[in-house]
């Protein structure tokens, strides 16, 4: 390749299903700032196409990946990559040789599907000969201002080669947070809520943020998984719902187990923490969490909204924008961020935390 190679693909990494999802959000973010795209998606993953020899880099660093909601992993890429399986490794180093581009780590990765996994044996195989390889071309080095090449494996022929850049991305392989399922809490759904802590708040800050004897209210509580993360930070729990909680939980002390509606009970004073993760429409429970905000009953929230089966962008985008409409309106300061997190299935997560 003698003509230089231009990155002019934004590339993320969504969970299988929701590759259309990602898609128009990287439309919508991509016209909020005056650019078009073209969309193209494949299984766990969507790529926003501008015309060849278009970069894409501004469109990406305009874009926190702290602020998608649907991507795993931001990257800027090149254009797709077909192999030959006599000899996958010429090409790979032909493409990234034409880009220009220099970085300090690889990671080879596939899309979280049965099928992607199947392939990560490839990657492995590959990656001691194409290091190697790029150590001699220059392009793999110790000091490249931390930028990492990445190479999504689609199939075993066919590769995209991407980069990736330090604060504007996940630091996790496929941006996938593995957590293990803690035996003695009442639910999976307890990994949610732990999962939404990795990603909200800083693990430095957790000993202040997520302190012993903070007081918290978990809405549509039972059986109890998110109260249980709650009470292992060593805090006291409203959990509120009308179901049975788990036993082990109420012999901790740590819990009022009020049998009342989530959408109707307040708080006795105000909280450290609201939790939710009641099953119902995301109006209806936007609605009961504005009303917490507003008021001022908790200095930080984490509840999940529940998708529809079709325009799931268009209904997260819209509930976020009334949810910070109604703090603005209300003269109520707030940082409001959202997440499909690898926990989540039908529903994203949002997290609120109140300035003052």
């Amino acid at each position: 390749m003698s003509v230089e190679l231009v990155p002019n693909a934004w590339l993320v990494y969504c969970r299988a299903g929701f590759e259309t999802d990602a898609a128009e959000e990287l439309s919508h973010r991509a016209k909020s700032i005056g650019i078009k795209g073209n969309c193209v998606t494949g299984a766990g993953w969507a790529r926003l196409e501008l015309p060849a020899g278009e970069a894409v880099n501004d469109l990406h660093h305009h874009v926190p990946f702290a602020s998608l909601v649907f991507a795993r992993q931001s990257l800027v890429a090149l254009p797709p990559l077909a192999l030959s399986r006599e000899d996958r490794l010429s090409s790979i180093i032909e493409q990234v040789r034409a880009s220009g581009w220099s970085f300090e780590t690889v990671w080879h990765e596939t899309p979280d599907t049965n099928e992607g996994n199947a392939l990560s044996r490839l990657g492995k195989s590959l990656d001691r000969p194409l290091t190697t390889a790029l150590k001699k071309k220059g392009a793999l080095r110790r000091k490249a201002g931390g930028r990492r090449l990445h190479l999504l494996w689609c199939a075993g022929d066919q590769v995209q080669i991407a980069m990736s850049f330090p604060g504007n991305r996940s630091e996790l392989p496929g941006g996938i947070r593995r957590l293990r399922f803690p035996s003695r809490a009442p639910s999976r759904s307890t990994l949610k809520l732990e999962e939404a802590w990795h990603e909200f708040v800083p693990r430095e800050e957790w000993d202040v943020r997520l302190a012993e004897h903070m007081q918290a209210a978990d809405l549509g509580a039972a059986p109890g998984g998110w109260t249980w993360q709650l009470v292992q930070r060593g805090m006291y729990v409203y959990a509120i719902d009308n179901g049975p909680m788990e036993k082990s939980l109420m012999q901790s002390g740590q819990v009022d187990h009020l049998r009342e509606d989530g959408f109707t009970w307040e708080p006795p004073q105000r909280l450290d923490w609201l939790v939710c993760d009641i099953v119902d429409k995301p109006a209806r429970v936007l609605a009961m969490v504005e009303r917490w905000l507003v008021r001022k009953w908790c200095h930080e929230a984490v509840f999940n909204l529940k998708l529809p089966m079709k325009q799931r962008w268009q209904e997260v985008s819209k509930r976020l924008a009334q949810l910070e409409e109604a703090l603005e309106d209300a003269g109520v300061k707030g940082q409001v961020r959202c997440r499909h997190l690898y926990h989540d299935r039908e529903e994203v997560t949002v997290h609120v935390r109140l300035r003052g």
